[in-house]
C-alpha cells in the first residue's frame, strides 16, 4: 500500500494516475453538451448504494470507469453556457492549475512551519485585495472557507468591538434580501433572538436608508447597542447593492460597526467598466470576498478583510504546541492567530496563479462581460410579454417570472413557473434557480459565464414558455 503514499520514490505514479484523471475529465468537459443528464435520485442512489467501500478495486482505470457512472456522467457542469441557476461560475485554468498543486504538496496554513512561502502569498493576495477595495494601511484579513464564514468572523470582532457583555442589547442591521449567514451568524453568537433587524429595501431591492436611519435612532433610543449594519454588495437574489455611502455615513453617526457582504459583488474589485457601483466600501470596517464566484476560482476561495488588523485579535488563541505566544514577539507569521480555522488549505494560490497568468484585468473583462449580457438579458425580458422581470441588473442576475396573457390567477401562475423549473431541470437542457417576490414564485438566471449569449437566453426562456404552457394546458383539461 505504500505505493499510493505521494513521495519521492512514487512521483511517476502520481504522474500516471493524475494525467489519467485529467484527461478523463478533459474528454468529459469536451462532450458534455448540456449542463445535466437529468438523472433523478432514485435513478442515481441505487447505484452509489451497491458500491462496497470495503472492496476497493485496486486499479485507478477502473475506479474512474465506476466515477464515470456515479459522478462524472451525471454531474452538474457550471462551466455549460445554458447553466444559469446559482451562484456558481465556469473556473480559469490557471486556478485549477493551482489546485492541483496546492492538493499535492498539501500545505496547511495555519502556522509558518506548515507553509513557509504559503502564509506570504495568502498574506500578500490579502493586502491586495484590501488595497483595491480600499481600506487603508492598517488593513488585515484572512482567507476562510466561503461568505458564511467570512460573515460570522465579521460579526464576531463587530460583537467583541461593543465591549459589552449584554448580549441581548446588540442589534444587527440588515437588508430583507441580505444572506441568511447574517441571521445564522447571530445566532451562533449568542445574540438575542431579535438581535437581527431586518431593513426594508426599495423598488431596485436596495436597502432603504432612510429606514435604516429610523431603525438605528429607535435602538438607540431605547437604549440598545447597534453593533453592525451589514450592507450587501451584490444580493444573493437580485444582484443589487445598498447605498454604500449612505449606509458609511449612519453607521459613523451612530457607531455602527459597518460590514459589507461582497461576496458576490467582489468581482467589481477587478472590473474596467463597473468599479464605481462599489464606490463607498472604502469606509467598511469589514469586507467580505467570494473569490469562487466572481474571480471564477474553484470551490473554496474566500477572505475576510478588516480595516483595523488589531481587531482580528479577537478571533486569537494561542496553543503551545501551534502558536505560542513567543511566536508573536519573534515575528513568526502565523495565520492561525487570524484564523476561525486552524487546519486550512492553500486556497490562496489559486487565486495567486490566477493573477500571474491572466492579471487583475484578465478577471476584470470577464466579469465585465456577465454584467453586460445581464443588461442584455433584461432588455429582452423587458420586451417580452410573456415575461415579468422584477429589477434592472447591478450585477448578473435576472429575476423573472412567466405570465400567461390568459391565466389570472396568481396561485396558478406560481404553479407553471414551478413545473417549468422543474421540467426544464429534468431535461437537463438548462439549469435556473427560483426564489419568491412578495410571496410569489418567480425564476432566476445568474449569469457567471462569458460563453453563454443572448441565444441562449432567448433559446432558455422559450424552453421555460414551452414547459409553463404544456402544465397550463394540462391543468385546463384535468380542469374541464
Amino acid at each position: 500500500m505504500r505505493s499510493h503514499l505521494l513521495n519521492d520514490t512514487t512521483t511517476e505514479h502520481y504522474r500516471r494516475s493524475v494525467t489519467e484523471g485529467v484527461e478523463r475529465v478533459a474528454a468529459k468537459l469536451a462532450a458534455t453538451d448540456r449542463p445535466f443528464t437529468g438523472v433523478t435520485v432514485d435513478d442515481l442512489a441505487p447505484r452509489i448504494d451497491a458500491i462496497d467501500l470495503d472492496r476497493p478495486l485496486h486499479d485507478t482505470t477502473a475506479v474512474l470507469d465506476e466515477l464515470e457512472d456515479v459522478y462524472l456522467r451525471d454531474a452538474v457542469y457550471f462551466h455549460h453556457p445554458r447553466y444559469l441557476a446559482h451562484l456558481n461560475c465556469p473556473v480559469v485554468i490557471p486556478a485549477v492549475l493551482g489546485e492541483a498543486v496546492l492538493s499535492a504538496v498539501n500545505s496547511s496554513l495555519d502556522t509558518w512551519d506548515q507553509s513557509a512561502g504559503g502564509t506570504l502569498i495568502e498574506r500578500k493576495l490579502i493586502d491586495w485585495t484590501a488595497a483595491r477595495i480600499g481600506l487603508g494601511p492598517a488593513a488585515d484579513g484572512v482567507f476562510t472557507s466561503g461568505g458564511t464564514q467570512s460573515n460570522l468572523q465579521a460579526l464576531l470582532l463587530a460583537r467583541e468591538e461593543t465591549k459589552t457583555e449584554e448580549l441581548t442589547k446588540l442589534r444587527v442591521f440588515a437588508s430583507e434580501v441580505s444572506h441568511f449567514s447574517v441571521q445564522k451568524s447571530a445566532k451562533l453568537l449568542g445574540l438575542g433572538p431579535d438581535a437581527v433587524v431586518v431593513v426594508p429595501v426599495d423598488h431596485d431591492k436596495r436597502m432603504q436608508t432612510v429606514a435604516l436611519a429610523h431603525e438605528l435612532e429607535r435602538c438607540a433610543g431605547a437604549g440598545l447597542i447597534p453593533m453592525a449594519v451589514v450592507a450587501t454588495a451584490g444580493t444573493t437574489d437580485f444582484g443589487s447593492i445598498d447605498p454604500l455611502p449612505e449606509i458609511a455615513g449612519l453607521c459613523e453617526q451612530y457607531g455602527a460597526w459597518m460590514h459589507v457582504d461582497a461576496a458576490y459583488g467582489c468581482g467589481l474589485l477587478a472590473s474596467l467598466k463597473y468599479r464605481h457601483r462599489i464606490d463607498g466600501i472604502e469606509r467598511a470596517d469589514s469586507v467580505t470576498v467570494d473569490y469562487h464566484k466572481s474571480f471564477f476560482q474553484p470551490v473554496s476561495s474566500s477572505a475576510v478583510l478588516v480595516r483595523d488588523a488589531a481587531t482580528l485579535r479577537h478571533a486569537t488563541y494561542h496553543a503551545e504546541y501551534l502558536n505560542p505566544r513567543r511566536m508573536v514577539t519573534e515575528r513568526i507569521p502565523n495565520q492561525v492567530d487570524k484564523s476561525l480555522q486552524t487546519t486550512r488549505r492553500f486556497d490562496a494560490l489559486k487565486l495567486w496563479m490566477t493573477l500571474r497568468v491572466m492579471g487583475a484585468d484578465g478577471i476584470g473583462r470577464l466579469f465585465d462581460e456577465v454584467c453586460d449580457l445581464a443588461a442584455e438579458g433584461w432588455k429582452l425580458l423587458s420586451a417580452d410579454p410573456r415575461f415579468d422581470v422584477v429589477v434592472e441588473p447591478s450585477l448578473s442576475t435576472l429575476v423573472f417570472r412567466y405570465v400567461p396573457a390568459a391565466v389570472t390567477d396568481a396561485a396558478e401562475i406560481d404553479r407553471a413557473n414551478l413545473h417549468a423549473r422543474k421540467a426544464l431541470f429534468a431535461s437537463g437542457d438548462a439549469v435556473v434557480a427560483s426564489t419568491k417576490v412578495a410571496g410569489r414564485h418567480y425564476l432566476k438566471f445568474t449569469l457567471l459565464n462569458p460563453e453563454t449569449t443572448t441565444a441562449d437566453i432567448t433559446a432558455v426562456l422559450d424552453l421555460i414558455a414551452g414547459h409553463a404552457e404544456q402544465y397550463l394546458g394540462e391543468s385546463l383539461d384535468r380542469a374541464c
